[in-house]
């Protein structure tokens, strides 16, 4: 029903008519290349928690796509996302004791103070992303790392580059940027290292300093170190970006949820959920099969590599009421914008404060804000955001 390297050409703009087609006709939909496409919400709970079953390593399926000991292939693999125990539970832990309630309460007050820097320089003609969305994971993520004010300029492009090669399909042009990103950013992040190693940080707030010094139970290699700094800030930028984006063109095109939230502050929460539910800012996922199984009557060998489609999953009429709708006050809402199981995003509450501060502080500084017809969509399927989203800001 859908092929994921032989899309309609009106799938990056508006993929949800076809996620809508496979939940009713084709929620296991085999792929030509033998991988298969899932989509049903309660699947990919399960698959998510089923960690035997279901495994993140993707050395397999990266081999041939960016090939073995390439900067790309050594990046994916090593990275936390696309990995599994031990190094994936050794890296989550040192992360995690990096992002603790107590370190995210000591961010937001910086956090508040960047939203509203850019809301007071934003002209009344901007493009909100690239002055306002964008610009605001970037300076967090930086700060996670203490990355100098003055290197933070091509960590965008590097972070766009590398994630854009998780594209199902790529030209020679964009292989070749991704494998640039990386060892650019490897070459810079390896200088960091070293001087941060001879004048260390606060390990309470300085999570570079922390992945180095790591934990009890080890350290991270050089590689490890050096991939998974990467991972943070390309994990951490691209998805907040979007999240931030899509929630503002949301509540621009409908103006009632708007209104209802320039009423009550309290529903600021439920919002972002409800953003990330509908415009799941990272689109698929992926697992690989540890055995033979047997899903909705079709027999999937092992090996077979899985796309998990989380922007469809968040959309299963079997899991919420009204799925097409935009309602802000929607609870309870199980969305998986963020995965789940062990490898649930690690980052998950600062991108929600992230969105929270952004979206609640610029509508509020800008109610009337129009988005233009002219807004571009980034023209990925793995992650779904805008490129670029003019705006007249009003009053």
């Amino acid at each position: 029903m859908i092929d994921l390297a032989n899309l309609p050409s009106d799938f990056n703009k508006n993929p949800f008519p076809h996620y809508d087609a496979l939940l009713a006709g084709a929620p296991v939909c085999p792929q030509p290349d033998g991988s298969v496409l899932i989509s049903k919400h309660a699947d990919l709970s399960a698959i998510y928690r089923d960690t035997a079953t279901y495994v993140s390593d993707k050395s397999k399926i990266f081999a041939p796509k960016f090939g073995v000991g390439s900067p790309l292939f050594e990046h994916h693999t090593t990275s936390l996302v696309f990995n599994d125990p031990p190094l994936h539970t050794r890296v989550r832990r040192i992360m995690t004791a990096a992002l603790t309630p107590k370190a995210l309460a000591r961010m937001e007050p910086g956090l508040v103070s960047t939203v509203d820097q850019l809301l007071d320089t934003m002209s009344q003609a901007a493009d909100l992303i690239e002055d306002f969305a964008s610009v605001i994971p970037i300076q967090i993520i930086g700060n996670l790392l203490d990355i100098p004010m003055q290197d933070r300029t091509p960590l965008r492009d590097w972070s766009l580059a590398i994630l854009g090669a998780l594209e199902p399909v790529l030209t020679d042009a964009q292989l070749a940027a991704g494998h640039n990103a990386v060892t650019e950013f490897k070459s810079y992040l390896q200088s960091l290292i070293a001087h941060r190693r001879s004048h260390p940080g606060d390990p309470e707030t300085d999570v570079l300093t922390r992945l180095i010094q790591g934990d009890d139970t080890g350290h991270l290699s050089e590689i490890e170190l050096i991939q998974n700094c990467i991972f943070i800030l390309n994990a951490g930028h691209e998805t907040t970006t979007n999240l931030i984006g899509n929630g503002l063109a949301l509540l621009h095109d409908h103006p009632g949820e708007r209104k209802l939230l320039l009423q009550d502050q309290s529903l600021i929460n439920s919002t972002v959920e409800e953003i990330l539910r509908v415009a799941s800012p990272n689109q698929f996922g992926n697992r690989e099969t540890a055995t033979d199984v047997t899903l909705r009557g079709f027999h999937i060998p092992k090996g077979t590599n899985m796309h998990l489609c989380i922007g469809a999953a968040n959309r299963d009429p079997d899991a919420f009421d009204l799925p097409q709708a935009f309602d802000i006050t929607r609870n309870p809402n199980r969305h998986l914008a963020f995965a789940g199981g062990p490898h649930v995003c690690v980052g998950l509450t600062l991108a929600r404060m992230e969105g929270r501060i952004a979206i609640d502080r610029f509508v509020r500084r800008f109610p009337n804000y129009e988005v233009s017809s002219d807004r571009k969509h980034g023209g990925r399927i793995r992650f779904r955001g805008y490129v670029n989203l003019p705006a007249q800001l009003g009053s």
